[in-house]
This record gives C-alpha cells, sequence and structure tokens, in this order.
C-alpha cells in the first residue's frame, strides 16, 4: 500500500522564522493514487498579527482566528496524520519551513517520509518555460478550478491531488470514500473537467494584491503569480 498526503498551508506573511505562523493547515490522503476521503483541516490562531498583503491572498480575518485552537493544540492530530506518509506540496520549500518552525515551537519533531515531493519541481521539469503555478496546472489538466477565487488550504489539496494524478498520469476516475460521510464522487471521472480562465478584471486585481505583498516584504514575494501558488 502506497499512502501519500497532499498538503497545504496558508500563513500570516512569508517569513517563519521573522515570526509568521501557520493559520490554516489541510491535508488529503491518497492511498495507491486514490483519494480515500479522510483529510486533516484545520483553522488555527496564530497569536499575532496577519500581514495585509497575506490576508489578501488567502481572505482570512484575524478576527476569524480568535477563538480557533493553537497549531501546539493540534499538533498530535496533525502528525498522527501524516505519519510515514509521502508529502506531496507545491512548493514544499515554503511550507517545510512554517511546518519546521511551528513543530520545534510544539517540542514535536517531523515524522514523515522523506523525501517530499515538490510539484513545483515536477511541472518545471515537465513543462520548462511555462506558468506553473496551481491556477495554470489546473487549467493544463483540465481540473476544474472555478471555486478558487482566493487561497484556501484545503481547496488547494483537492486541487493538487487531482493535478497530481494528471501530471503523473494517474487514473480518469478517483474513487472517494469519506467514512464520516458515506461514499462522497465515487468513479466521478476527472479527466476533462471544466476549466474557467480568469477574467480581465480578476488578473488586474491579482497584480494589484501581489504588488502589495513585494512591497510588504521588500520584494521577497513567494506568490509572484507564476509558479509558487
Amino acid at each position: 500500500m502506497t499512502r501519500q498526503i497532499v498538503l497545504d498551508t496558508e500563513t500570516t506573511g512569508l517569513e517563519p522564522r521573522q515570526g509568521h505562523r501557520v493559520i490554516e493547515l489541510a491535508a488529503v490522503e491518497l492511498v495507491n493514487r486514490s483519494l480515500t476521503g479522510q483529510r486533516f483541516h484545520r483553522y488555527l490562531n496564530p497569536e499575532r498579527d496577519i500581514d495585509e498583503g497575506a490576508r489578501q491572498v488567502h481572505g482570512i480575518a484575524l478576527d476569524f482566528l480568535q477563538d480557533k485552537p493553537r497549531f501546539a493544540d493540534v499538533a498530535d492530530d496533525f502528525l498522527d496524520f501524516v505519519a510515514d506518509a509521502e508529502l506531496i506540496i507545491h512548493n514544499a520549500p515554503f511550507d517545510l519551513a512554517f511546518l519546521a518552525v511551528e513543530l520545534e515551537l510544539s517540542g514535536r519533531r517531523p515524522n514523515w517520509r522523506e523525501p517530499v515531493i515538490d510539484t513545483l519541481v515536477l511541472a518545471r521539469e515537465r513543462h520548462p518555460g511555462q506558468r506553473n503555478n496551481l491556477d495554470a496546472l489546473c487549467k493544463r489538466y483540465g481540473v476544474d478550478n472555478s471555486n478558487r477565487t482566493l487561497h484556501g488550504a484545503l481547496l488547494d489539496c483537492e486541487l493538487l491531488a487531482a493535478v497530481y494524478l494528471a501530471m503523473t498520469r494517474g487514473q480518469e476516475s478517483l474513487l472517494v470514500t469519506d467514512d464520516r460521510e458515506g461514499p462522497v464522487r465515487r468513479g466521478v471521472r476527472r479527466a476533462r473537467p471544466l476549466a474557467l480562465a480568469a477574467s480581465a478584471s480578476e488578473l488586474e486585481q491579482h497584480a494589484r494584491v501581489l504588488e502589495a505583498i513585494r512591497k510588504e516584504s521588500g520584494g521577497a514575494c513567494l506568490w509572484p503569480g507564476d509558479d509558487a501558488a
């Protein structure tokens, strides 16, 4: 049995070593290249402010997080979910840097398999010179991302799982079973779902958000629109 975990985070900013924290953590399970419906998803109280540029990317406000658990409160549940699995992450160094700090602060250690699969690296190998962010990959592989108006860790995990299977010649049908909710989308064909391109106004708004992040971070933007997200 091959167990893989597709993982994503949303954060208060760009630099974990400067005190930025994880505010959304999500992971979905693949077993033998099929989605099982098992997932881990938590919003987290960062106990600090959220950079405005980051908030515009993911839309998560600090007020919403005030009653949410801290990372340390969910660390054991998270580690139980990812234990001994192979992680799949888009732009893995970003998420892994944040997880390393969060685990260190909570007195835990990573327990997943190494190396981690970085789908950004895979995409650049397969499509050199092209845009390889998640939206571009969804469009390229026919994955419906019409609900992705903002970054969201759980939605991005589900999209990335579909992209990863397509990019690595996965099956055209994803069998999804959720023990809590019963069968979900069993046998749904995912080879050619609808894909919608962003409108001109959406692209203009996205460009303004990225420019605000660049100014706030002194040019060290990890969301350049090309690959990282």
